[in-house]
């Protein structure tokens, strides 16, 4: 019994410190990734060229009958606004 319970607590310790070393890797590894790429930001775009930025009618019923098919006739298209 004395070695069962040796063996085991010798075990979960292993297991422990194995763990810890595996998060503070991965951390330093998402450091050190972070480091060399950084996120790239991307410019928010501004109004179209020709100053409307409306969705057309044919783009507009498009999205609505996508919708409806989706989700069965219960959603519906409030506001469309493009990016």
């Amino acid at each position: 019994m004395n070695i069962g319970l040796t063996l085991m607590i010798v075990g979960m310790v292993t297991v422990f410190a194995v763990l810890l070393i595996i998060i503070n890797l991965s951390e330093l590894l998402i450091q050190c990734v972070n480091k060399i790429a950084p996120e790239e930001t991307t410019a928010k775009k501004n109004a179209s060229p020709t100053g409307t930025s409306a969705v057309t009618p044919d783009v507009m019923a498009v999205i609505r009958q996508t919708v409806s098919q989706i989700t069965g006739g219960r959603g519906t298209v409030a506001n469309v606004t493009p990016i």
